[in-house]
């Protein structure tokens, strides 16, 4: 079961915002953006990374996931997730969540095929409304 309450679940579908990736490498946080999707079926946060993130959560899977949302500079809500990374070796997995993750931001449904699919078991979710 995912650690997302309804609330959290709400916001971070709501619209195609970008996320911010947190990963560990030798002791010390890696942060980047990503774009990403909620699958239901799995209850999980996807992301398609490749690089550095890949091999970090190779390494260490544990990961901290941030969405928020502004509006002129100004912070209207956030989600901060902790959870678990899975790379997933699944090719028609992967090429669905590439359609899925890229028609949500506007992209070319087969845009970056070099990314791999990683999907997230978010443990807990914080929310924060301004």
């Amino acid at each position: 079961m995912t650690g997302l309450s309804d609330e959290a679940l709400e916001l971070v579908t709501s619209e195609p915002l970008m996320a911010h990736l947190a990963t560990c490498v030798d002791g010390r946080p890696h942060v980047a953006p990503v774009w990403f999707s909620y699958d239901a079926a799995a209850e999980g946060i996807e992301v398609l990374t490749t690089g550095r993130k890949l091999s970090n959560i190779r390494e260490n899977p544990r990961v901290a996931l941030s969405v928020q949302k502004d509006i002129d500079g100004r912070a209207q809500w956030r989600v901060t997730m902790l959870g678990t990374a899975t790379v997933v070796d699944d090719a028609d997995k992967k090429r669905e969540a590439t359609r899925r993750i890229n028609r949500r931001y506007g992209a070319d449904e087969s845009a970056w095929p070099e990314n791999e699919l990683v999907r997230i078991s978010v443990g807990t979710a914080t929310v924060k409304t301004y």
